[in-house]
């Protein structure tokens, strides 16, 4: 395994920017950023032995500053919604920043995944680290939270994933990456005739704003019914409500496992290059968004727009709204606990 290091720039406070590049034996390689702790490329062979950056980003690493696709970052402390940027912990209400319509998301405007992290290659140098400290009271969160993201690449085109926190003070955490994908290449067209296959019996309806609604619905009989392989376009164009209100898929499907076992996610293929994706989590729930909305997102790293569904980003994570949903899986970080996620990219051909 290689790994390279390189100062990308600085920003406007003068820190600097460092990116890192892991490529292991067969050229197949990843390619990260201090800057949200984020993936800004990753290159995986075809059926033909073709490696192609298949992750859409920026040319300009500045521009992930500017990032509301969220294209690869780590995102906290809390992924996806909060109703009403409002929850209550321990007998005291907490405001956030409505940064979604009337709503919080992905921690806040200026939430982690727009600072700069501190970054070190690990011992063994198949993997890089990065560390960040969310003050208490970042974003109005409580708690001073570090968190540490790690990135490990492997031999058989895996990446591993482990997400940590901790914290001195009770609050609520909900790490996840949110990488989006096209395995025909990045900015090489639509993702909607990629074949997707969801581990989930269950998937969480949404109000008009996307907040979920409450209990999990069984996905059978609905366009929501990825059980069986089928192409992402199929239903998407389907009359049906919870499509409408976000403009095609953007919901969380719930997986069998809450209790921290390593888990089938998820799959991924594009018939044509032959590319294919395993994930696997511990994480209780995978949010799936077709990039309805990249439209007016800046150019891609080709220089060519970004264009709605040309990829399609697969958020391991809690269920979205659930420090507001008793039923929903434990979202509450404690001192003296460790928050710890992890997530499994497996790349292959079909």
């Amino acid at each position: 395994m290689e790994i390279t290091q390189e100062l990308a720039g600085y920003s406007a406070k003068g820190e600097a920017i460092v990116c890192y590049t892991l490529t292991n034996s067969k050229g197949a390689y990843v390619k990260l950023s201090n800057l949200g702790a984020n993936i800004t490329g990753l290159g995986v062979p075809d059926r033909n032995g073709i490696i192609k950056d298949v992750v859409p980003g920026y040319a300009d690493i500045k521009q992930y500053f500017q990032d509301p696709p969220y294209f690869g970052k780590s995102v906290g402390r809390f992924a996806n919604r909060i109703a009403k940027g409002r929850f209550t912990l321990e007998g005291k209400e907490y405001r956030l920043a409505v940064n979604n319509g009337e709503n919080h998301l992905h921690g806040g405007p200026q939430s982690m995944c727009v600072q700069l992290w501190v970054s070190r290659v690990e011992e063994g140098g198949e993997a890089v680290s990065f560390a960040y400290l969310s003050p208490d009271g970042e974003e109005n969160y409580p708690g001073n939270v570090q968190v540490t993201v790690t990135y490990r690449w492997s031999e058989e085109n895996r990446l591993y994933v482990d997400l940590k926190a901790i914290t001195d003070k009770a609050t609520i955490v909900n790490l996840t990456n949110h990488t989006y994908f096209n395995l025909a290449g990045e900015g090489s067209g639509s993702i909607l005739d990629h074949i997707l296959q969801l581990n989930a019996q269950k998937y969480l309806p949404v109000d008009p704003t996307c907040i979920p609604l409450g209990d999990p619905a069984p996905v059978e009989g609905t366009p929501f019914d990825f059980r069986t392989p089928k192409p992402i376009g199929q239903d998407i164009a389907t009359d049906n409500e919870q499509l409408a209100i976000g403009h095609g898929y953007d919901h969380c499907w719930c997986l069998p496992s809450t209790d921290g076992k390593m888990q089938l996610a998820a799959t991924l293929s594009d018939p044509v290059s032959g590319r294919c994706l395993t994930l696997e989590t511990t994480q209780p729930g995978i949010q799936i968004y077709t990039g309805n909305w990249l439209d007016g997102n800046g150019n891609d790293k080709n220089g060519n727009p970004h264009k709605n569904r040309y990829a399609v980003a697969l958020e391991c994570q809690n269920y979205p709204d659930s420090p507001n949903h008793a039923s929903y899986p434990e979202c509450i970080l404690k001192p003296g606990s460790l928050y710890h996620q992890k997530i499994i990219y497996s790349f292959g051909v079909i």
